[in-house]
């Protein structure tokens, strides 16, 4: 199975599930998360790495331990043999026998099925970057970063092949930079808090897309405090309106929606005839 994002996005929304499928006893980043999303018919897992002090990459949300594993104490300051052995917990702060995954196991076993995005992806660029290469994936893998002159760089000079889209909030300033730079530009992550910001503009979006890139669009709510799309979230979609919610992102055009809840926003899609490209003209 070959692996081309752009062409993916051309067919229907490509849905992301953000650190998995978690719920109930199955805590996030884990491997029991990141297998339900594939059920539940994502197209992109979202993953969060960290490296041990001995300098063996994990899947783990850097300081987030607390949270997760109900232990004051941080994971990149321990050897990966004491890493291993944590076991996450549960909403109810319950020990699960969910453990924490070794990067290289999580690469073997998502090879061939799916695309990953590798958040957190410049603490140790190099170290995961020899690690996709090793395990022949570089088709697979996104990665994104904040705008950053050093990023583009890196990126011409080691890894040019990368899917690579910059975070941009409200606008975006390197688009015709990044279209001349020998990059893997792909699209850009548009984080916004009001309905008017330029990357939310219709016409700004249009404009992207003549140049062949993608528009990646967040419904997660990690903060509240924090306003990401407008209020078009996975909250509202689920408890307000899910025309408000998810429609909104869909109709504007955003080729990629990274949710919390990718089953039921697929079925949304899919039922209101949103889902593949050439339906969605009709809700515009």
């Amino acid at each position: 199975m070959s692996f081309d994002l752009k062409s993916s996005a051309k067919e229907k929304i490509l849905i992301v599930a953000h650190r998995g499928v978690s719920g109930g006893n199955i805590p996030c980043n884990t491997m029991a998360a990141y297998e339900i999303a594939l059920k539940q018919g994502a197209d992109m897992l979202e993953t969060d790495l960290n490296c041990s002090i001995d300098g063996k990459l994990f899947i783990f949300h850097p300081y987030m331990e607390h949270a997760h594993l109900s232990r004051l104490l941080l994971l990149n300051a321990l050897p990966y043999s004491v890493v291993k052995r944590m076991r996450y917990v549960n909403q109810d702060n319950a020990v699960t026998p969910y453990g924490v995954c070794d990067f290289d196991e999580f690469l073997e076993t998502f090879k061939g099925r799916c695309f990953i995005n590798i958040d957190k992806f410049w603490t140790n660029p190099r170290k995961i970057y020899d690690a996709v290469v090793r395990h022949g994936m570089t088709d697979q893998i996104l990665v994104k970063s904040k705008p950053s002159k050093s990023v583009y760089r890196w990126l011409e000079e080691v890894a040019p092949e990368l899917a690579f889209m910059p975070i941009v909030r409200d606008r975006h300033d390197d688009h015709a930079e990044l279209l001349r730079r020998k990059i893997n530009y792909v699209g850009i992550e548009a984080l916004f808090s009001s309905e008017e910001a330029e990357i939310a503009n219709p016409e700004w979006i249009e404009s992207v897309h003549k140049d062949g890139i993608l528009i990646w669009g967040n419904t997660i709510v990690y903060n509240m405090r924090d306003c990401i799309s407008a209020g078009h979230n996975d909250d509202t979609a689920l408890t307000v309106s899910e025309d408000h919610g998810w429609g909104w992102m869909a109709d504007r055009g955003f080729d990629l929606i990274q949710t919390d809840w990718p089953m039921m926003l697929i079925e949304y899609l899919k039922r209101t005839g949103r889902y593949y490209k050439n339906q969605i003209s009709q809700y515009n």
